[in-house]
């Protein structure tokens, strides 16, 4: 028969490993932080107005805190806006017009399962990265109203 001397520590070891896998597993499941980066001016006071007035629910989602300036989160990572972007010069990429607030669909960031939207001719400019199935339409309406009272320097869509 088998020592469970020389077992017993094996197994803790093997315990341990599996808990440690289950942590790891967990806290990259639950940091939506986790692959999120500020940017350059998400410390600007617009940008902080932004996100303090950013809604409860966005497309469908419940935000979720974000310990980063600059970010709001809604869902898991289905929605996230950063604020305080580089703001996008004049460019081939599709734009369009919601509110008022001209949007520049980011096409080099963007793939069939992630849409990369940011705003055109307003400093600092918002990002918004739709990687889920929320409904992008009304959270663009939502988030054109966060965004409008920036002033505007310029259009990508000729004014109407």
């Amino acid at each position: 028969m088998p020592s469970t001397r020389r077992s017993r520590p094996a197994l803790i070891a093997g315990v341990c490993v599996v808990a440690a896998g289950a942590a790891l597993t967990s806290y990259a499941l639950t940091d939506i932080d986790a692959g999120v980066r500020p940017a350059k001016d998400s410390g600007s006071p617009h940008c902080h107005r932004i996100t303090d007035a950013a809604p409860t629910a966005l497309g469908g989602f419940p935000r979720r805190d974000s310990g980063l300036p600059g970010i709001a989160v809604w869902g898991d990572r289905d929605i996230v806006l950063r604020c305080g972007v580089t703001p996008p010069g004049p460019t081939g990429d599709p734009c369009f017009a919601v509110d008022g607030v001209d949007w520049v669909i980011d096409l080099a960031q963007s793939s069939s399962s992630r849409k990369v939207v940011v705003t055109y001719g307003r400093t600092p400019a918002t990002q918004v990265i739709f990687s889920g199935a929320g409904k992008t339409d009304a959270a663009l309406v939502a988030l054109s109203r966060l965004v409008a009272p920036l002033q505007t320097a310029s259009h990508c869509l000729a004014a109407e």
